[in-house]
């Protein structure tokens, strides 16, 4: 290297060292604090190859590394192995595989112990989810009354039943003593059974047959905020997962729903379609406008707020027969394709995917587990009853199967395994090793129903 190149090597290497100085102290000021003192004529400057940088400016350079590369650059010398674990690059590290995404630098005295703690948990979780080695738990159904509808998020599950009650539970502390919410028609009379339920973090919303809709509060009580009437019974529901907007379809229209800055719920957009929508979805991180994707027999709509419905994708007479969105896509199952790429013979009515795993649901009552990386179906179960919900993260899986026909139970049938067969059920999967002791890989069954002994009807089909 000539002095030319040289010199200006060095003046841009000075200028990054600045840069990373600069950032260093806004992003990371505890981290600098916490360093221990380095020798001055050992870490000042940093070999590379046929030059000396600055600490500073080797540790903004390891930044692009990942766990394996720093890993090899450690065994270089013993400066490169003080730079490979310093602090601030497996704290990175930690953020970007999602680990402790809410801790700061300064919680932990060894990122890179805490990294290697965090990827052997979810290997293990990992590998319990391929062998299906984990508990199962059937949720509390309501006497004499059948499932209608439901719905999870985050391990929060919501129920409807053919007598018009709602149920909430919060599968993360397994508490089965699952809290009513009440509704603006609570009182002596016939109420009409729920068509449909959604939850988010603070939101529970219910659709009933008679077209009313019902919005509430989970953290201000068990009573309505906002009650909207139809003119028509409701097709499909939707609710954001990030915020309190929602989504209905009725006959041939479809509104979404949102509160003011006064809080008040008001209509904040209103489609016509062609079709009756079959399946409706908000999609996130769209800004100021909402933004919902809608199914109505072979069509997928879009529909964005001052805006009229746009035709995402025509099956030519091939229903759709479910749907998910992202922020910048949409998934949804073809009817005449599910059995040859799924399995499920009578189509797909529930599918969740993530960065190795696809769990789909069919209308057969048969959840499986694919690695779609091998080309392989890991695990299967089945129930009566079609699947109509699927939500997993890394440690659990829940599970919904509604009947065809939501029938209640008749007060003088007293032969309990009958209703059984109609009632449906709620499935929670837990996988996580740091909450049970796993001795099997039949999954056990820890519900508190109050059956008779040799009428688990549900139980011998799913695991015989």
């Amino acid at each position: 290297m000539d002095d030319y190149n040289l010199d200006e090597f060095r003046r841009r290497w000075q200028e990054e060292l600045a840069q990373a100085q600069t950032l260093r102290k806004r992003r990371w000021p505890e981290a600098a604090e916490r360093r221990p003192r380095r020798p001055e004529n050992e870490m000042d400057d940093v070999p590379f190859f046929n030059s000396q940088l600055p600490y500073e400016v080797a540790i903004n350079i390891f930044q692009y590394l990942d766990r394996k590369e720093l890993g090899r650059c450690a065994q270089v010398s013993k400066t490169w192995k003080v730079i490979a674990e310093d602090e601030v690059l497996w704290y990175r590290l930690c953020q970007q595989e999602g680990h402790l995404p809410e801790s700061n630098i300064s919680d932990y005295s060894c990122w890179k112990l805490i990294f290697q703690e965090c990827q052997a948990k979810e290997h293990i979780l990992r590998t319990n989810w391929k062998n299906r080695k984990g508990a199962v738990s059937e949720l509390e159904h309501i006497p004499d009354e059948a499932l209608c509808g439901a719905h999870s998020h985050d391990g929060l599950v919501i129920a409807g039943y053919t007598s018009g009650d709602v149920r909430v539970w919060d599968t993360r502390t397994w508490d089965y003593i699952a809290p009513f919410l009440e509704s603006e028609e609570d009182g002596p009379g016939v109420r009409p059974h729920v068509s449909f339920v959604r939850i988010n973090s603070s939101l529970a919303v219910a659709a009933y047959q008679n077209g009313f809709l019902n919005i509430w509060d989970l953290r201000t009580g068990k009573y309505p905020i906002h009650h909207f009437e139809h003119e028509e019974r409701l097709q499909a529901l939707a609710l954001s997962q990030e915020d309190a907007t929602v989504a209905t379809a009725s006959a041939f229209d479809v509104i979404m729903l949102c509160p003011n800055e006064e809080g008040y719920w008001q209509i904040a957009a209103e489609f016509e379609v062609q079709k009756l929508v079959d399946c409706l979805e908000i999609v996130p991180d769209t800004g100021r406008y909402p933004v919902a994707v809608a199914t109505a027999e072979d069509l997928v709509y879009l529909l964005k707020a001052e805006d009229s419905a746009r035709t995402l994708y025509s099956g030519r007479g091939h229903p759709v027969t479910c749907l998910d969105v992202s922020a910048n896509q949409a998934a949804f199952g073809v009817k005449f394709l599910a059995w040859l790429y799924e399995g499920n013979k009578l189509g797909v009515s529930a599918v969740q995917m993530d960065d190795w795993k696809v769990v789909s649901g069919g209308e057969d009552g048969l959840v499986s587990v694919w690695d779609y990386r091998m080309n392989q179906k890991l695990w299967e179960v089945h129930s009566r009853h079609p699947v109509r919900h699927i939500s997993f993260n890394s440690h659990s899986l829940i599970t919904a199967h509604v009947p065809y026909e939501s029938v209640a139970r008749d007060p003088d049938l007293d032969h309990f395994t009958t209703h059984r067969r109609h009632q449906g059920l709620i499935q929670a999967y837990e996988f996580a090793v740091d909450k049970l002791a796993f001795e099997s890989t039949v999954p056990l069954c820890r519900s508190c129903c109050d059956t008779m002994p040799g009428y688990n009807y549900d139980l011998a089909l799913a695991f015989p």
